[in-house]
């Protein structure tokens, strides 16, 4: 091995590992949403200097391991533990009252893990199908976003308002970049991206000062959660292998719906979380069977969705044209001034034009091997525990007040006060839209890249 890839693989391991461990945490904590928690942290990690390939290694090893210990809060106490773990609530909750909720995390993990697997190569291929188009798909970004930006609106809960929402966020989003343009002869984008990923925790925080607000997020007593009995695994302290915790049913429409939802990649991870859950329970008449095939085909999907999602940009054209690159994945592509996206050109300097397919490839995997090799025998083993611990010593509080602190260092670091109440504007509107409308990060993340492209394209015609 070259010494010229063996320090970029050390830093792979060494940031992949720290994101699994940080991450498996995290997913513990119910309501920590991927964009509001993955976002700040991948934009920091590219900030203070990390190599590429430690970068996409540290976001795929988070995202991954995220995704299996979010299952946790999910099966074992009813409550989502972050946006795409909301389509298995239902699956986990009635097979929660049957009293083997172990058996739905079981299911739902080792669909995440076998979707892991399944949806890195088939990723990797379908953005080298896709490369030779690279050219011409950069040339039409500017009218791809808008009709990517309807899409994704049109499938997200708002639906028809959530398409028409865009306008007046795409109008605020132009007005405050003139502003900006005209006082410091900047962008900001890292602060509009952080105001868009915070969005509902900063409209909550404004609407804890609201009397009226106050009163709608008022509670009496403390708030309980009914925690299932702690059932091990079968066989004591042996791992089980993903590949025989589902029986061959549920491997054929998991690994079916990964390869499915690793081309798809233009379409909202929840959207097809529900549609894959949908089409795989609608063909199982045994009810216990249909719910656990359920719950491990979303969490799988939930695995797919996300890889798929960024690697397919990342690798083919290097502009994030899809709802999770422009949202969580966001800073991979665009991350000013380490990675930069021209907005009038379409140029790019980022993780495209620093990595090979290859070494996408290489990283990918050993982000995916770390990760699963930290999270999947700690979720078999220490679920309950881990469970009883965070939902009696974790304060949701003093985790808030941090993420409010790393916004605020962030913002401060790109543009000072200006940079911050950029990101307490849009967050204040995105968080409005999203709470009142349905219109959700992954849309506005796509309205954002309209005002920078697709705008000034509509008014040089």
């Amino acid at each position: 091995m070259s010494a010229d890839l063996l320090e970029p693989i050390l830093w792979a391991i060494g940031m992949a590992l720290l994101a699994a461990v940080l991450f498996t945490g995290i997913g513990l904590i119910s309501g920590t949403d991927e964009t509001a928690i993955v976002a700040p942290l991948a934009l920091l990690v590219i900030l203070i200097g990390v190599p590429p390939a430690g970068v996409i290694a540290f976001f795929l090893a988070a995202i991954i391991a995220k995704h299996i210990s979010h299952a946790v809060p999910t099966t074992l106490l009813g409550i989502p533990g972050d946006t795409t773990a909301v389509p298995m609530l239902r699956e986990a909750q009635l097979l929660r009252s049957l009293g083997v909720p172990h058996i739905a995390l079981q299911k739902a993990i080792s669909g995440g893990v076998i979707a892991v697997i399944i949806a890195i190569p088939l990723s990797i291929l379908f953005a080298l199908v896709l490369t030779p188009f690279a050219e011409a798909i950069g040339a039409a970004a500017p009218w791809i976003f808008i009709a990517a930006a309807i899409l994704v609106a049109y499938t997200s809960k708002g639906k028809l308002a959530a398409v028409l929402a865009l306008i007046p966020f795409v109008l605020i989003i132009v007005g405050l970049q003139a502003f900006i343009l005209e006082q410091k002869d900047a962008t900001f984008t890292t602060s509009f991206f952080l105001g868009i990923a915070t969005g509902p925790l900063i409209f909550d925080l404004f609407s804890a000062l609201s009397p009226t607000g106050r009163r709608s997020m008022a509670q009496s007593g403390k708030r309980e959660f009914d925690l299932a009995p702690d059932v091990r695994p079968a066989g004591g302290a042996k791992l089980p292998n993903p590949f025989k915790v589902l029986d061959g049913q549920q491997l054929a429409y998991t690994s079916g719906s990964a390869a499915i939802t690793s081309a798809t990649f233009v379409f909202s991870p929840v959207a097809m979380a529900v549609l894959m859950g949908e089409i795989a329970g609608s063909r199982i008449k045994n009810g216990f069977h249909r719910l656990t095939t359920v719950v491990s085909v979303r969490n799988g999907t939930t695995e797919s969705t996300y890889i798929a999602e960024t690697l397919i940009p990342l690798i083919a054209i290097g502009l994030p044209l899809s709802p999770m690159a422009a949202g969580p994945a966001a800073p991979l592509f665009n991350a000013p001034p380490v990675y930069t996206l021209d907005a009038e050109t379409g140029e790019t300097n980022n993780l495209h034009d620093l990595l090979s397919t290859g070494e996408f490839a290489l990283f990918s995997v050993i982000a995916a091997v770390i990760a699963i090799v930290v999270a999947y025998p700690f979720v078999m083993k220490n679920a309950h525990r881990a469970a009883t611990w965070v939902m009696r010593s974790v304060s949701h509080e003093a985790i808030i007040a941090g993420f409010v602190a790393l916004i605020c260092v962030i913002c401060l670091y790109e543009g000072g006060l200006l940079a911050l109440g950029v990101t307490i504007t849009v967050g204040l509107v995105g968080g409005l839209f999203n709470r009142m409308i349905g219109m959700h990060a992954g849309v506005q993340f796509m309205g954002y890249y309209v005002a920078v492209l697709t705008v000034p394209a509509v008014l040089a015609l």
